[in-house]
């Protein structure tokens, strides 16, 4: 046997490198949407819990106070005591206000469409009403 045949590495084809892409890329296109449509679950669930503790710090505030935040001082009341507050015992937030998920201003209503006040994040679009991921988060009527 000559040393020339030794020497010779099998390598991969064009080929079956090409059916390994395929392979990959048929994988990908399976996964990406549900991996996506996971993190627009994971962002409204976070969206609503945010929800839920602003409510909470809300309340709060109304038992110290007397009464809901005022609607020109908004969710600030919550972190920063008003002028003519006196029973104010906050803040009622361990840091600033948070912003919704998409890094949109939480919506604060009083009074509210069904209850005292309303909490809501108009979703991924940041506009009023849509679907899916663009659906009102805290709407609760």
């Amino acid at each position: 046997m000559s040393t020339l045949g030794m020497n010779r590495q099998r390598g991969f084809t064009l080929m079956e490198l090409l059916v390994v892409v395929v392979i990959i890329g048929l994988l990908v296109a399976l996964v990406a949407p549900r991996y996506f449509q996971q993190i627009g679950k994971s962002e409204r669930t976070a969206a609503a819990n945010q929800i839920d503790a602003l409510r909470k710090a809300i309340d709060t505030y109304r038992m110290d106070v007397g009464h809901f935040p005022r609607p020109e001082i908004g969710l600030s009341a919550l972190v920063t005591k008003p002028d003519a507050e006196p029973r104010w015992n906050g803040p009622y937030l361990q840091k600033a206000v948070p912003a919704d998920p998409w890094g949109n201003a939480y919506i604060y209503r009083i009074p509210g469409n069904t209850a005292d006040y309303d909490v809501i994040s108009y979703g991924k679009d940041g506009r009023p009403g849509g679907d899916g991921e663009d659906a009102d988060i805290g709407v609760d009527g």
